[in-house]
């Protein structure tokens, strides 16, 4: 990421560790908006509901080419298929939240949003999006990508024409892993599902996408987690024997404690699955979350 200054904030993180899995786009607001490199620092002034970007020293309006940009460059990221986006942290065109926005006193307030991160997030309502700061932290971290490659898997399924019968079978293999975000969110999109006859293709298209990128934002916890790994067990449990039951049940009990993460008991679960051959849990994505398409 080039900087005002002509350094960089390169990540790497996201260069090193997620690159291996994405294809970068490449957006710089400020250069692409006709600023340069080296070039004076920016920032947002006025009020957060409709900011002006002005230079921090000549206080050379930019709000109008950066508006103007912005409404371009996401109309020329629709053909991408983008499955997740990164903003910048404190950035004035850049920023998904909390960026400063000075007042006529000269005082800053963290209430703002970058203007570009903002057409962005209106003009992509459904995308996953976060900072690269808030990256840092192990469950947004994780949330992300969850999110990200669950935006795909739901893309692929609308761009194959998204026939209801498609539709079952997408959201049969993603319920485990709605129910451990949000289960509100889960019977919801199950009565959508069964009552799928009476809306037009269009409407439920809209609707059932909404609703699960709106379920997926919402944070797992232990307690959800423990609920849908005893699901999951409760389709093993003619398979297991009296010892491997125990195994298991001690595991999930380990992590409800949080004394082992969730990847132990969710390995323990799929070498079963897998041993035993159950259809239904090994096509649920709870157990492999960052696949890009549907079983």
């Amino acid at each position: 990421m080039v900087r005002f200054d002509g350094g960089h904030k390169k990540d790497r993180y996201l260069t090193d560790v997620l690159g291996e899995y994405v294809e970068w786009v490449p957006v710089c607001p400020e250069l692409e908006a006709g600023m340069g490199v080296p070039r004076e620092s920016v920032r947002l002034t006025g009020s957060p509901e409709s900011p002006r970007m002005t230079g921090t020293k000549s206080a050379a309006d930019w709000t109008g080419p950066m508006n103007e940009f912005s409404k371009n460059r996401v109309r020329q990221l629709e053909s991408l298929h983008l499955s997740g986006f990164i903003f910048k942290s404190d950035s004035p065109s850049c920023g998904m939240e909390r960026v400063k926005v000075y007042g006529s006193s000269g005082m800053a307030a963290r209430n703002g949003r970058g203007l570009f991160a903002g057409a962005f997030m209106k003009h992509f309502p459904l995308i996953p999006v976060e900072e690269e700061g808030r990256l840092n932290d192990a469950k947004l971290r994780d949330n992300f990508i969850v999110r990200m490659f669950a935006y795909h898997r739901l893309q692929q399924l609308i761009r194959r024409g998204f026939t209801r019968g498609d539709l079952v079978t997408f959201h049969s293999s993603e319920k485990y892993l709605l129910l451990a975000h949000s289960p509100k969110h889960y019977q919801i999109l199950g009565k959508l599902v069964a009552d799928a006859k009476s809306h037009t293709a269009a409407a439920l298209r809209d609707r059932y996408a909404g609703l699960f990128m709106e379920a997926l934002a919402v944070k797992s916890t232990v307690k959800k987690n423990v609920n849908v790994l005893q699901h999951i067990l409760g389709f093993l449990r003619d398979h297991l024997n009296s010892a491997e039951k125990e195994n298991v049940l001690c595991v999930i009990d380990d992590y409800a404690k949080e004394l082992v993460p969730l990847v132990v008991p969710l390995t323990l679960i799929q070498h079963f699955v897998s041993l035993y051959n159950v259809p239904y849990i090994r096509e649920q994505l709870y157990l492999k979350p960052c696949v890009v398409a549907s079983l």
